[in-house]
């Protein structure tokens, strides 16, 4: 393990400029349309609007959503997309789960390098454009995919000569140059829908503090199209999980280093892990445990869940002050409303224990272990294919 400094330094004291950094996309978007550019897929159906960072209205669609999963999550943390779906069956909600979404590549994109912007720009309209084949709306999974998607649109806003290259693309897969007139992340739609699941909520929480770590391609790519507010951090921090947290009755606690990156960083999880973990555990993790003492810490993207909660492995072998559950908004939301904490968040995933913070909540972990061990036998021995709504809900 590398040793990091801790930095006790004051809190950052972020003021708002008064104009937005870029030009309002939606003016944009609709130009393009008016020319024959583009096609704008608009929010339609219910919707809920929100404040973004400089004051601009953000429409989230409460149902009718297509799912732009994530790779990561489907393969590190399966609970993390699986209590986004349980969410919305368990409010009655019309959604769509794409068997033909592909990965957005992202991970070439700012690991590796090893693509190009027509490519790029061409896998993101193409997932648009069968989401708006579909007439769902879509909505993302993953800060990564989000913040790309929203780098994609403001290239191809600007540069004609991309758009050229990314139409000629499409043509051959038979598929229109689409683009949302929103580009909506699933921890928005949870922030929007906060009221409406604290309504549903069966476990109480108000005795739980819980530290917020905010993804960096959410709130840092694009910055001025993420969701602020003046009841959170007085609109200085990004709204959404500490929103959903207040309406649960969770107690969120402040840290120093709360704008610090989770450690992930993409390049140096790939060249240089151990970087990456003592990054993860002194830069946020011992300093949450140290200043907050929380009994979770909850965050909203693949990458972010990953690392702060696969790297404590490390430093409890130095003998570093860890031990922190990590869960993204969507599980603790669900958890509050009932979920159940194997079969639906699929915690036996996370590599932290998190059995204390259950049964702080009044979760039995030993019989709900059970139940889920009998739910894997049914299918280990055939007698159901898969787990249903009436297993699970």
């Amino acid at each position: 393990m590398l040793h990091l400094p801790v930095l006790k330094s004051k809190d950052r004291d972020f003021q708002l400029a008064e104009n937005p950094p870029t030009e309002d996309h939606h003016e944009a978007l609709l130009e393009l349309e008016k020319d024959g550019e583009i096609i704008v897929q608009r929010v339609t159906g219910p919707y809920i609007e929100v404040q973004t960072k400089f004051g601009r209205t953000k429409k989230i669609p409460v149902e009718k959503t297509w799912h732009h999963k994530s790779c990561g999550q489907c393969g590190h943390i399966p609970g993390y997309s699986t209590s986004i779906f349980w969410l919305n069956r368990a409010l009655g909600l019309d959604y769509l789960d794409p068997k033909d979404q592909t990965s957005c590549t992202a991970w070439n994109y700012y690991a590796s390098a090893t693509s190009n912007p027509a490519a790029q720009a061409a896998v993101a309209i193409r997932n648009f454009a069968s989401a708006y084949e579909t007439g769902y709306f879509p909505i993302i999974h993953c800060a990564t995919s989000f913040g790309h998607y929203k780098e994609v649109r403001q290239q191809l806003i600007h540069h004609p000569e991309l758009r050229a290259q990314v139409r000629k693309i499409l043509a051959r897969l038979g598929k229109k140059l689409v683009i949302p007139e929103e580009i909506v992340h699933y921890s928005e739609w949870v922030y929007a829908m906060r009221d409406r699941i604290a309504e549903r909520q069966v476990i109480d929480m108000s005795h739980i503090t819980a530290t917020v770590h905010p993804a960096c391609h959410y709130h840092k790519l694009i910055e001025e199209d993420a969701i602020y507010t003046p009841e959170v951090y007085g609109a200085q921090r990004t709204a959404i999980i500490t929103g959903v947290l207040n309406a649960l009755g969770v107690n969120v606690a402040d840290y120093s280093t709360w704008f610090d990156c989770c450690g992930f960083g993409f390049r140096h999880i790939l060249v240089s892990r151990d970087f990456s973990r003592s990054f993860a555990v002194q830069r946020k993790i011992e300093v949450m445990i140290e200043e907050a003492n929380p009994d979770l810490t909850v965050t909203h993207d693949t990458g972010c869940v990953t690392t702060l909660d696969q790297s404590q492995f490390a430093g409890k072998a130095h003998g570093k002050k860890v031990g922190l559950p990590v869960m993204a908004d969507s599980q603790v939301a669900a958890l509050a409303m009932g979920a159940h904490p194997y079969k639906v968040l699929q915690l036996h995933w996370h590599n932290t224990d998190n059995k204390a913070f259950l049964e702080k909540i009044g979760i039995d972990t030993e019989k709900t272990w059970a139940e889920f061990e009998a739910s894997v036998q049914r299918l280990k021995d055939g007698s159901k294919q898969y787990l249903t709504w009436e297993d699970v809900g």
